[in-house]
């Protein structure tokens, strides 16, 4: 495992647009796994800026609320798209984003998994932290699942995302990931974590014991893992 100490977001999202680039110039047909939400975005605009050949490389989604409307702003494929597909020159027909409104999720998470097989895996993975030590969408719990599949979200997970949905709302209690064999399978995993409210998570992603009670603890037996903080996440380590 590598680690990086960055001294503020803006430091962590540019050190991780270097290390994602490297992998897209370094193999151009490169097949990635995004997680969206707050963490990365930093990190995509500093990709957006580099100008990269996306022409090539197939992008996979690494979950999604369910149910919720494509043309939701909350919906991760919509904050996808609209913080980095729409800015770069990645084929759409490259681009694979799990459908939460799919009539029936579990052939669509099945048929996800098929399409990233059907790519030979996963080159590079980019990831966040749950503030339960969650990753994708693969919750705390006795038992964790290695392929794509619907789960509920925890009521700490949905505590901490209905901030980000209007008043009106109701905030998806079930969703589809990417299962922890998929991302395991990947050839490299960046992991990001910022604000002092993950320093609890990064904490337990470093504290020796492995536990699917904090799912990002596994990532520990993974061959190829670099996780980049900033000081404030990083606090109590």
């Amino acid at each position: 495992m590598i680690k990086f100490v960055c001294n503020d977001y803006n430091e962590m999202s540019s050190l991780a647009s270097e290390i994602i680039a490297g992998q897209i110039v370094g193999k151009p047909d490169t097949v990635l796994g995004l997680a969206t939400g707050g963490t990365p975005i930093g990190t995509y605009m500093e990709l957006i800026k580099k100008r990269l050949d996306f022409s090539k490389i197939a992008i996979f989604n690494i979950g999604e609320y369910y149910p919720i409307s494509n043309s939701n702003t909350q919906s991760n494929r919509f904050q996808l798209f609209d913080s980095f597909i729409n800015k770069i020159n990645a084929k759409r027909e490259n681009v694979h984003t799990l459908n939460g409104e799919a009539a029936d999720p579990n052939s669509e998470c099945e048929n996800f998994d098929k399409k990233i097989s059907h790519m030979g895996g996963l080159d590079m993975v980019v990831l966040g932290i749950g503030l339960n030590g969650h990753i994708g969408f693969n919750e705390p719990a006795e038992r964790l699942i290695l392929s794509c599949h619907l789960g509920d979200l925890t009521a700490r997970t949905i505590e901490e995302h209905a901030k980000f949905f209007d008043a009106d709302e109701t905030v998806p209690h079930k969703s589809m990931t990417m299962g922890m064999g998929t991302i395991f399978a990947a050839n490299r995993i960046v992991l990001l974590a910022n604000g002092a409210n993950k320093a609890d998570a990064v904490s337990q992603k470093f504290s020796g014991v492995i536990t699917t009670t904090c799912p990002a603890t596994l990532l520990n037996l993974h061959h190829d893992v670099t996780i980049i903080m900033d000081k404030a996440a990083a606090s109590k380590i």
